[in-house]
């Protein structure tokens, strides 16, 4: 299967590291003008460098977890045949110590950056008869983490948004999925579990191992995922090969989910 996307212009949301940065680099190899985001303009320069020789790679500085950032991405790139909404952040953080203007942060980054975006870009998308918008989810939308209970009902709620967009854009070209990634190696976790194996005197691998002993035991890959191997498959959902796949939730969790579909 060769994929080509030659000619289309890609929106790839928080894609300075991580799943967004290597959905970005998988979409330039297959010919698509990619637009990267993040919130510092040195991240993003950072990034458009790393990506250098893949392709037809510019960014935006923008913070989409807020309205003006929306406006500020939308306003240097108001073209998007492909929208990979992946800005998103986590933390760990017990219920009772959780606040109100926590739970509102959450839910402003991870589901209104995706709904702000979606809605400017997807009636063009509509009216060209074909476009693709992929949100990037999580396996905690499906099995809510008592650590990071905001956290997976926000990804909850982009399984809800993505279904409903994808309902409404039914028979138009235009295809709406999410992908739920599961533990994956990014930036964050790496810089995490590194300071966690440094603090007990472990290895990475001894504290993965563990991981997935303890925290995720129904995981079958017992690894955390990489970050080109969740890209994979945005890159696939985002191509004309997935003209048939729309309303899913495709997981890329390695089996820690517990379900047959």
């Amino acid at each position: 299967m060769k994929i080509d996307l030659t000619g289309k212009r890609a929106v790839v949301t928080g894609s300075t590291a991580g799943i967004g940065l290597a959905t970005a680099a998988g979409l330039a190899e297959a010919g698509a003008e990619v637009v990267l985001n993040g919130r510092t303009q040195r991240r993003v320069d950072d990034a458009v460098a790393r990506l250098s020789g893949k392709g037809k790679v510019w960014g935006v500085a923008a913070d989409v977890g807020s309205p003006e950032g929306c406006d500020a991405l939308l306003r240097a790139a108001p073209r998007c045949d492909i929208l990979v909404n992946n800005a998103g952040i986590f933390e760990p953080k017990g219920f009772f110590e959780l606040s109100d203007a926590d739970w509102a942060y959450f839910f402003e980054v991870n589901v209104m950056s995706g709904v702000r975006l979606s809605r400017a870009y997807a009636p063009a998308m509509r009216d060209a008869g074909w476009g693709r918008i992929v949100f990037v989810s999580s396996e905690s939308a499906l099995q809510i983490p008592a650590e990071m209970i905001h956290y997976g009902t926000t990804k909850t709620a982009q399984l809800s948004v993505a279904r409903g967009l994808a309902e409404t854009l039914a028979a138009t070209g235009v295809t709406v999925n999410s992908v739920l990634p599961g533990p994956t190696r990014s930036e964050g976790v790496e810089v995490f579990v590194s300071s966690l194996a440094k603090r007990e005197g472990k290895t990475f691998e001894q504290v993965e191992k563990e991981f997935f002993e303890k925290t995720r035991p129904t995981s079958l890959l017992k690894r955390f995922a990489t970050t080109e191997e969740v890209a994979n498959m945005i890159v696939y959902l985002c191509s004309p090969q997935a003209s048939a796949t729309t309303g899913a939730a495709v997981r890329v969790d390695g089996g820690v989910v517990r379900a047959v579909a």
